[in-house]
């Protein structure tokens, strides 16, 4: 009895002590129950609260666009992501969708002067997060025409480059907005090339270039094209902006030298010659030295009279090497061998003597360059100016000596020279033994018999040379010749289609006064009439004030408006 009452209370104390494990087990399952649902209210909780600050900052990052935007536009609006295509123009002004000249023409944008716009790219990821502001390539255009496909936006070339600074682009989806800018009163530029600043009137130049331009920005590089050379100078500083307008404005604009220019082996550039001093130097086959000097008021009066001349002379001093000499006045800097005013081809040391005879000869600046014909030649060269008195009477005295020893004469057979009567016989005897005539039509030259064999004439135009000098003969004056504007000529005729037909040269504008491209021939045919080049046709569109009655006249027509109106010759 007393086992089964123990079992019984052994059973009872078990049952209890599980009841009260089983109770300690769900009032700890209870706890971390709510102490889990009281973390996950707190999370979404916060998670709320974040989401309602960031939607308080996006909103207060779109009041702050809006009203930079606001700002920066003066009341205007606008912005469009385009899709990027390039297209053939100059300057800085890109063409847009018809839409945008909708949009801009609703909010009054044609009234508040020039449009201006600042181009940013942006990543393909930017157009599916409006928070991801990950922009880099930026700069600023006008605009030329809204004629582009809708979605898109065409660049000329100087824009397409400040854009996308590799050259292609990974992604060319560009965000196009409206500013306003400041009309800018000052830049500093540096070219990337050397020689920029020994164009004279560089700045003239650029001036030139900057018409095609409704804007600068800072870090932008700026393409200047004189000739057939071209430079490029970026836009160290700007005021009173980073980025301004150039339209109607005149702008200080200073142009420092570059730094790593001066490391660069394959930019050309004019080293000063000084009358009577000469410099050394050495020149591949293929390459060219350029060198620069200058006739100043007091020497062309000499030279004009005729009392000087300018003798430029080139001695090499490598007898494996060959070099050529070519002579050029601005505007043309940088003569070469199928472009320039004088040329000596000879073989060895090599004189051009420039005088008054020349037509062309005139106070300035000229360049010479040395061309290395053949090999690595080592030269010296020299610029003097030679006195001619000394040679007038020189002259003067060999006449006056040679005068009194005037007497009958009769002409050699054999040399056609004449020869007195009393010795004509010896002569043609000896003559006819040791001469031969040249019995190429037009030479007519007396050689003596030894020499005959290196005397050669060329078979296409005719001159005399030696043997050693007619394959140089052959290759300089007879290889065609290609020009920049696509044609192909011989020396003689490539020089004269470059200094008078080809459209890639430079001319002074009437109008503007700087020297430009001549470029192809008017496309009005009243400017074909007056001899207007394509430069001039436009430039002189431009309109001007008349002096006499103020009236806004294009500068083409301002001579036929003094005539006409006011009776002006």
């Amino acid at each position: 009895m007393d086992f089964e009452l123990r079992r019984a209370r052994e059973k009872l104390e078990r049952d209890q002590k599980e009841r009260k494990e089983r109770a300690r087990l769900k009032q700890q399952r209870e706890r971390k129950a709510k102490e889990e649902a009281a973390r996950q209210r707190e999370a979404i909780e916060a998670a709320q609260r974040s989401r309602r600050l960031d939607a308080a900052e996006a909103q207060l990052k779109v009041d702050q666009q809006l009203e930079e935007n606001l700002l920066a536009g003066r009341g205007i609006v606008f912005s469009r992501v385009l899709e990027a295509v390039a297209y053939q123009g100059i300057g800085d002004k890109i063409k847009l969708p018809p839409s945008c000249f909708t949009e801009l023409s609703e909010q009054g944008a044609f009234d508040k002067g020039p449009l201006h716009f600042r181009l940013s790219v942006i990543d393909q990821e930017v157009l599916s997060d409006v928070n991801n502001d990950k922009k880099h390539g930026i700069t600023h255009a006008g605009v030329l025409e809204f004629t582009a496909d809708e979605g898109l936006v065409e660049l000329p070339p100087h824009t397409w480059s400040n854009l996308f600074h590799s050259g292609a682009a990974t992604s060319p989806f560009v965000e196009v907005r409206y500013v306003w800018l400041p009309k800018g009163i000052y830049a500093k530029l540096r070219p990337d090339e050397l020689g920029f600043s020994d164009i004279p009137n560089h700045k003239a130049v650029l001036e030139t270039s900057l018409r095609q331009h409704a804007t600068l920005s800072q870090d932008d590089v700026l393409t200047v094209n004189y000739g057939t050379l071209t430079y490029h100078l970026r836009v160290l500083e700007l005021k009173p902006s980073t980025s301004v307008s150039v339209l109607e404005t005149d702008i200080e604009v200073d142009i420092v030298g570059s730094d790593s220019a001066s490391e660069r082996t394959n930019q050309h550039v004019l080293k000063p010659l000084v009358f009577g001093k000469s410099e050394s130097g050495t020149v591949g086959e293929g390459n060219y030295m350029y060198y620069k000097f200058s006739v100043d008021g007091e020497t062309w009066e000499r030279i004009s009279i005729g009392g000087a001349r300018i003798e430029v002379k080139i001695e090499s001093e490598t007898q494996d090497g060959d070099t050529d000499l070519y002579i050029s006045r601005y505007p043309l800097l940088f003569p070469t061998k199928h472009q320039h005013g004088w040329s000596s081809h000879d073989v060895g040391s090599k004189t051009l003597v420039l005088s008054s005879k020349d037509d062309n000869l005139g106070m300035g600046t000229y360049s010479v360059g040395v061309y290395g014909f053949k090999g690595t030649t080592n030269y010296r060269i020299t610029v003097a100016i030679e006195d001619n008195n000394l040679e007038r009477k020189v002259g003067q005295q060999a006449m006056s000596s040679s005068a009194p020893m005037e007497m009958d004469t009769v002409e050699c057979r054999n040399c056609k020279r004449h020869i007195p009567i009393r010795t004509i016989a010896l002569h043609e005897a000896y003559c006819s033994r040791h001469n031969v005539v040249c019995q190429h039509t037009g030479c007519g030259i007396v050689l003596r018999i030894e020499e005959a064999k290196n005397h050669i004439h060329c078979d296409r135009c005719g001159q005399a040379f030696q043997k050693g000098e007619i394959e140089k003969h052959m290759k300089v004056f007879h290889e065609p010749l290609h020009c920049p504007c696509g044609v192909v000529l011989e020396k003689e005729q490539m020089v004269h289609h470059q200094n008078s037909d080809c459209p890639l040269r430079l001319i002074m504008c009437r109008f503007c006064g700087d020297m430009v491209q001549a470029g192809t021939s008017a496309v009005d045919a009243r400017d074909r009439l007056r001899g207007l080049s394509q430069h001039e046709s436009v430039c002189g569109s431009r309109t001007a004030p008349c002096d006499s009655c103020g009236r806004s006249v294009m500068l083409k027509d301002m001579d036929i408006h003094q005539i006409a109106v006011h009776q002006k010759n």
